[in-house]
């Protein structure tokens, strides 16, 4: 967070910005801001956008100085979300590039968004640390995983496990995880190499036939790990491996275990899913580097607003404050705006 150093005259802020993209999710530009306030000039907007320098940890310092969140026994998870902009100018727009979509099944022109998302012990869901996907950096997403992993370590986290899918279920994430003695439930393609007893031969995890209560087995480069086997309709298979620092609660862990685990990851899906929705995360008209970082943070920061309201029961779910804020103006446009030539 940027230092002052004399009392701002600032007049847009980010508590102003901040409730602009909670009122209007599918706008967040600076004219449109200007517009509705007319107090505020668009030029304002733009300088608050590239002037201020948050950076992740500004979101968990305001949660734990209310001593809203809990530090220790929550779970966290880790995913990325592509941002799409498929008619932003590419060599205008700092951090765009081509990422792989799950959603079209192809690459996609956009932003590319790396969270992790804790689930405190209280019930509390919010993100607490992302980076945004820069090629200059040379860096991968799995390196991106392992450094924002120190920082919230360094920032006193102690999650009791952490969810991933099969991206970041590289052998080398699992093995920080389990020298920081923390636990782990992530994806693992069929292919993945495992073995029953540490003396028999690697076999692909496809091979084995995994009963619902799970199997334990050695995963390559890893070790001792139990597998479960979520199955479809179509009968698909998708294969999860769960570790637990306490060898005796891996062998005690059940079906049970695995799906609350796996329920609490999806939670990051709806994270991303919303952020897009009622917080403008993709809906940004700025082409600086700076500018685009300050979006996210405040996009983030509105969801949070939306969780703490959750969380305090003053909303039912994320979605509920977004359709109250219109249904007053919509009653009134119904009931009180005659349709043009009509006469009774």
């Amino acid at each position: 967070m940027r230092i002052l150093t004399k009392p701002s005259t600032a007049h847009c802020t980010i508590d102003l910005y901040v409730r602009y993209l909670l009122a209007q999710p599918q706008g967040a530009g600076c004219c449109e801001l200007a517009e509705i306030l007319k107090t505020v000039s668009h030029d304002s907007v733009n300088r608050f956008l590239c002037r201020e320098r948050y950076v992740p940890k500004d979101l968990l310092d305001e949660l734990v100085s209310q001593g809203w969140i809990e530090l220790v026994g929550g779970v966290l998870s880790v995913d990325d979300a592509v941002l799409e902009k498929p008619y932003a100018q590419r060599k205008a727009t700092a951090l765009l590039g081509y990422f792989w979509s799950s959603k079209a099944a192809k690459p996609v022109l956009g932003l590319s968004l790396v969270t992790l998302y804790y689930t405190s012990a209280n019930g509390l869901r919010v993100p607490i640390n992302y980076r945004l996907y820069d090629k200059a950096e040379g860096k991968t997403k799995n390196q991106y995983f392992q450094e924002m992993w120190q920082e919230v370590r360094q920032w006193g986290l102690r999650p009791r496990a952490v969810t991933s899918d099969t991206w970041y279920a590289a052998k080398a994430n699992l093995n920080v995880l389990k020298d920081d003695q923390t636990g782990f439930l992530v994806g693992v393609a069929k292919n993945r190499r495992v073995r029953l007893t540490p003396h028999q031969a690697y076999q692909r995890v496809d091979a084995l036939t995994i009963p619902e209560a799970g199997m334990l087995v050695y995963l390559k480069g890893v070790g001792r790990v139990k597998v479960f086997c979520q199955r479809f309709k179509n009968e698909s298979c998708r294969y999860y491996a769960l570790y637990l620092p306490d060898p005796e609660a891996l062998e005690a862990a059940t079906a049970d275990d695995f799906e609350q685990l796996h329920t609490q990851h999806w939670g990051i899906e709806c994270f991303h899913r919303a952020g897009k929705q009622l917080c403008a995360l993709k809906r940004f008209r700025v082409r600086l580097k700076n500018a685009i970082h300050t979006h996210i943070f405040c996009a983030l920061r509105a969801f949070v607003e939306l969780e703490l309201q959750v969380w305090h029961q003053q909303l039912g779910n994320w979605y509920e404050r977004q359709r109250h804020l219109y249904q007053e103006v919509a009653r009134q446009f119904i009931l009180q705006s005659p349709l043009m030539g009509r006469t009774a």
